[in-house]
């Protein structure tokens, strides 16, 4: 009898590698450079509304959140935000973009030990070249089957890239620590889901639960995973 679950998908970005920490560092340093205009908490709001008007124009990821970040910076200041800052935030944004990356822990060891019994994928989103930098420090890269990078996390894209990359969503799991990108949209086409939180969360992926569903699973570690894997057949 063939396995029920068949084909694995982790998400990058804080499943796999630290990343959210390094945006809040920078945005600590957003908030030092235009503490002279405004209150943290307010300037903080500010960048957020920035970030959700700009999905649909720069997509996830570094460029997306700088170029936020400056138009935050001209909007608190009523344009008079010293070029200065903004060759700051220019600069930070360089400085993470060539951050080297930190694996989180168990991600090494969790991948490896599930793709010696199931096809691995990599579903991402972000920026391409930033992605597949990460990736490639990463040591991780042979050991997926495929990687799909892409702008958005849908049900269609993982209805898509489980039919062509597996068997069908129905013998797929998603791994992630977004609630709305990866767990919420894989549940709704079928497939298991493994939320693995982190301390940090963005605002934006913040989403309910999908308690009702039997194949939603919540672990404190990647190390878990493959037990989990093992239970689910």
């Amino acid at each position: 009898m063939r396995e029920k679950l068949t084909t694995i998908a982790f998400d990058a970005d804080d499943t796999l590698w630290h990343t959210e920490r390094f945006f809040r560092l920078t945005q600590a340093h957003f908030a030092a450079l235009l503490r002279d205009f405004t209150e943290p908490d307010h300037l903080e709001a500010r960048l957020l509304e920035a970030e959700r008007r700009n999905i649909s124009h720069y997509g996830y990821g570094i460029k997306g959140f700088v170029l936020s970040m400056i138009e935050t910076a001209i909007e608190v200041t009523d344009e008079k935000v010293p070029a200065s800052v903004i060759a700051e935030l220019m600069a930070a944004g360089r400085e993470m973009l060539n951050h080297p990356i930190e694996l989180l822990p168990h991600a090494t060891e969790a991948v490896e030990t599930l793709a010696s019994t199931h096809k691995i994928l990599l579903i991402t989103k972000g920026d391409l070249i930033d992605q597949e930098r990460k990736l490639a420090q990463s040591g991780l890269g042979d050991v997926f089957d495929w990687v799909e990078i892409v702008s958005h996390k849908t049900s269609d894209i993982y209805r898509t890239v489980f039919a062509q990359h597996g068997d069908g969503p129905e013998r797929a799991m998603m791994v992630g620590d977004s609630m709305r990108s990866d767990i919420v949209p894989a549940i709704a086409v079928g497939s298991w889901a493994a939320h693995v939180p982190q301390s940090n969360v963005w605002e934006l992926e913040r989403a309910e639960a999908p308690s009702h569903s039997s194949r939603f699973h919540s672990l404190e570690s990647l190390q878990m995973l493959p037990d989990l894997v093992k239970t689910i057949g």
